[in-house]
């Protein structure tokens, strides 16, 4: 048995979701084999060291204290402090700029542009997606026409086509193994979720991202879209305190991933603290 600091803010209201209803009952399971506190995010960096390891959930976005995370970030590389999710995210964790990099490189992503000179490669579309690299929650996102998008000044943000994608679905995993997958069969209801049985192609399809991201421990959320042509792309991979809709899903999806987020812990707890 270990300690852990569990760090959320109760109070941070979401569209759609209440995140203090999920860490109050994710903390609770997890007491039941760790000793367990809980802080807001603007006191982790003070208290980290009093723990084990430090287990970082719905925070909320960071862009909202992105100074005080940057400081709780160095601090705790600096002193050898486990952190669950492991601090080596590419993903959301280290702002949207994978988004252009995976566009790049050929991943099965909506394609991206950061450049100016970039937006002629982008598919044709009536509408297009500005937004931060470093955003969450849809701050700061807007849409702009065709005609407008000669207008975009692409410093600090990402340019995107709206895509008329058939639903959204997100997969679920606790370091590189699927837990389970929810989506959303309404576009215009992000969060109306229902569960979602994946088949062989759409897991790989999640698996891929989940490899390349290489996160030693914690949890990810791999969100995609079904586009037009039936194939799924990369809405965002969620790598540093994804939302987990744990009251959407079954008993049996409930208990397997708490035991997978323990056996996670347990691991995490063995290894050389700095990981």
């Amino acid at each position: 048995m270990g300690t852990l600091l569990y760090v959320t803010d109760l109070g941070y209201q979401a569209r759609g979701r209440r995140y203090c209803d999920e860490d109050i009952w994710l903390s609770g399971r997890l007491r039941e084999e760790f000793g367990l506190a809980l802080c807001h995010p603007l006191d982790a960096a003070a208290l980290m060291e009093r723990f084990d390891a430090v287990v970082v959930r719905n925070s909320g976005p960071v862009l909202h204290y992105q100074e005080a995370f940057e400081a709780f970030r160095s601090a705790a590389r600096a002193k050898g402090v486990r952190v669950f999710n492991s601090l080596s995210g590419q993903g959301d964790m280290a702002g949207k700029g994978y988004l252009l990099h995976l566009s790049r490189e050929g991943f099965p992503v909506i394609p991206t542009a950061g450049r100016r000179e970039e937006f002629a490669g982008l598919p044709k579309a009536d509408e297009y997606v500005v937004k931060p690299v470093l955003g969450a929650d849809s701050v700061g996102l807007r849409f702009v026409d065709a005609a407008g998008l000669g207008d975009v000044d692409p410093a600090g943000m990402l340019v995107q086509p709206r895509i008329p994608f058939t639903y959204e679905v997100s997969f679920y995993f606790v370091g590189r193994s699927f837990q389970y997958a929810l989506y959303a069969p309404d576009p215009e209801a992000r969060w109306v979720l229902r569960p979602y049985e994946p088949t062989a192609e759409d897991l790989e399809f999640a698996q891929r991202f989940v490899d390349w991201n290489d996160l030693p421990y914690g949890i990810q959320r791999v969100d995609a879209c079904r586009a037009p042509g039936g194939e799924l792309l990369l809405v965002e991979l969620e790598d540093l305190n994804p939302y987990l809709s744990l009251d959407l899903v079954g008993e049996p999806e409930r208990e397997r991933f708490v035991a997978a987020v323990k056996s996670s812990l347990r691991m995490l707890l063995t290894k050389t603290a700095g990981r």
